[in-house]
């Protein structure tokens, strides 16, 4: 054993790993609660979406009662009003959340949300642990990214909770998706606690790659709610054309968002982060320049990087355009975050460059 691994407290890197596993306990626990949730929820009443798309084709519109000087009643027709979102979108209610508004889907819901928060700072102590192990930012590989990444995910969902946004229809996707990254990370990607190379010993090691993995969390929330975006908007468009959609399948979109809904969410995710990436990108040059002696070497990792904040520009300005709305700006926004996960997965394990020497 080197001078510099010996450095290493084992007795905090094995506690670190025993919590990242009990925090992976009792996000299966979650999840089986947003399951019982969402079924205890299917018993309510759904079609509002179905009711709303057939009231704005019949053209029908809210009487409105004025009282006249005789004292008599007047009935008027009050001008219908519709809105639209800014991609295009039918103009209906938003569902109401994964519980559906049924006390025991709610209940569930709670008990989820509550394990949720429970596992969050359960994974959050291991991260810290691994960071006292060897006394130096939690996040010099991957396995180390990994965690960190779904820690960051799971802190910015209860976030919005505590906000008071109605995000909870996230919640299942988040934990099942969780629960893969942590399952790779401690199968695959599981990298002993360690101390680095000395070119990462370095102050921007807490900020390019703390950034780097708090913008990637949020990127990816604002993903799922362009996947869920995408289903909810066909759903809209079954119905608008007049098909009758399955009882699950108007079980599960009668309690998301609408689809106008969806998209401005991710929208806005994206958008309120990317700032942030140019940073990111940023910090990594002026590092680079630190540790390598150039701003910009072409290394696989920087163009990468950089692809994909131009996707993510790109995605940015064409929501932002006349010809880019709904679907076309959520597959591209899709496209984006498809990117930033090939220049973690793809990039690290199968490409080589200056980066490479972090290992897995």
């Amino acid at each position: 054993m080197t001078l510099l691994a010996a450095a290493t407290n084992e007795s905090l890197a094995d506690l670190s790993n025993k919590l990242v596993y009990a925090s992976m306990a009792v996000y299966t626990l979650a999840f089986f609660a947003h399951i019982t949730e969402w079924v205890f929820g299917s018993r309510s009443k759904v079609g509002r979406t179905a009711a709303a798309l057939t009231t704005a084709a019949a053209g029908a519109a809210p009487a409105v009662q004025v009282r006249t000087k005789g004292g008599g009643t007047a009935v008027l027709d009050k001008p219908q009003v519709v809105t639209r979102s800014a991609a295009g979108s039918r103009d209906v209610p938003d569902g109401p959340g994964a519980a559906g508004g049924t006390e025991k889907g709610d209940l569930y819901g709670r008990i989820a949300v509550s394990l949720t928060v429970l596992g969050f700072l359960i994974e959050a102590a291991g991260v810290v642990s691994r960071a006292m192990s060897v006394e130096r930012a939690p996040w010099g590989n991957m396995y180390e990214f990994s965690v960190t990444f779904s820690t960051v995910a799971v802190g910015a969902y209860l976030a919005l909770l505590a906000l008071k946004k109605n995000v909870r229809w996230l919640g299942l996707i988040l934990i099942t998706t969780v629960l893969l990254d942590l399952g790779i990370a401690t199968t695959w990607l599981y990298t002993a606690s360690d101390q680095l190379v000395p070119a990462l010993h370095s102050y921007w090691l807490w900020i390019h790659v703390s950034t780097a993995i708090f913008c990637g969390a949020v990127f990816y929330i604002g993903a799922a709610g362009a996947v869920l975006y995408l289903f909810r908007d066909s759903y809209e468009a079954h119905l608008e054309a007049g098909r009758t959609p399955g009882r699950f399948r108007s079980s599960v979109m009668e309690r998301l968002p609408s689809a106008a809904s969806l998209d401005k969410f991710s929208y806005r995710i994206n958008a309120a982060v990317f700032p942030l990436w140019t940073f990111t990108i940023v910090a990594g040059a002026i590092w680079a320049g630190d540790a390598w002696g150039r701003y910009w070497g072409w290394d696989p990792k920087e163009v990468w990087s950089f692809v994909t904040w131009v996707a993510y520009a790109c995605y940015l300005h064409a929501r932002a355009t006349a010809g880019w709305k709904g679907r076309k700006a959520a597959y591209l926004a899709l496209f984006a975050f498809a990117c930033w996960i090939w220049n973690y997965y793809g990039v690290n394990i199968l490409l080589s460059g200056k980066h490479s020497y972090a290992g897995v």
